[in-house]
């Protein structure tokens, strides 16, 4: 927690440095100017990342003036409460924001044409059929999938990458569990994947907590256990 207080301090000093508020580009005129500006700008990617990318920069000025003068009217270790008492707000407000935006996804995708809905709320599109073995739970495959969330970001493509994917089907998520079930061998299928039956609560890279996901997949290869 230290560190995103005087990545906050730090921030506040590049933007004093430069009160045009970046309309012009700032003048670096040696070597001290070029770090100090990196770092500002390298600090400010990571905050904006962390969600702490609303800032009022005239009390974020003062915050550091008067952090540096000693008549701060927060002590350090109060700072830090209230910026991880503020972060674990915005984490949940995002989350219930993600839960939401899942389930009305969901209830308006289910009733679109040739979208099938099991018991456990996985959503699935035949793309086109297969002809070959279909996989149990414990089995191995080897797939093609693009990976979304439900406003079409990519996060994760191994079509993209041009390079199949292999994973025992007790491996992955149980969305792809069941998912990949329901396939035969040649198949191409779009899952809709609940955020219960995906990641839930944990972010994973690019994917945010309680995200439902779409994929679409083709089934290339099944290696029975033996």
């Amino acid at each position: 927690m230290k560190k995103i207080f005087i990545a906050a301090l730090a921030v506040a000093s590049a933007f004093a440095s430069c009160k045009n508020g970046g309309k012009s580009a700032a003048k670096l005129e040696n070597s001290k100017d070029s770090l100090s500006y990196a770092l500002g700008v390298s600090i400010a990617t990571n905050l904006s990342e962390s969600g702490l990318n609303e800032v009022d920069y005239d009390k974020f000025l003062q915050g550091i003036r008067e952090h540096m003068d000693s008549t701060s009217a927060m002590d350090v270790e109060t700072a830090e409460t209230f910026i991880r008492e503020s972060m674990k707000k915005m984490a949940e407000a995002k989350s219930e924001t993600n839960k939401k935006a899942g389930e009305d996804f969901l209830a308006a995708n289910k009733s679109k044409d040739g979208v099938v809905t099991t018991a456990s709320g996985l959503q699935y599109k035949v793309v086109s059929e297969g002809s070959g073995a279909q996989p149990d739970a414990n089995d191995k495959v080897t797939v093609h999938y693009h990976g979304t969330t439900i406003d079409g970001k990519v996060f994760d493509s191994s079509v993209e990458r041009g390079q199949p994917a292999s994973f025992g089907l007790n491996q992955v998520i149980p969305g792809w569990t069941e998912g990949l079930q329901l396939m035969k061998k040649g198949a191409k299928y779009t899952f809709y994947i609940p955020q219960n039956l995906a990641y839930g609560a944990r972010a994973t890279g690019p994917i945010e907590a309680y995200s439902t996901l779409v994929f679409d997949v083709e089934l290339i290869e099944v290696e029975p256990v033996q």
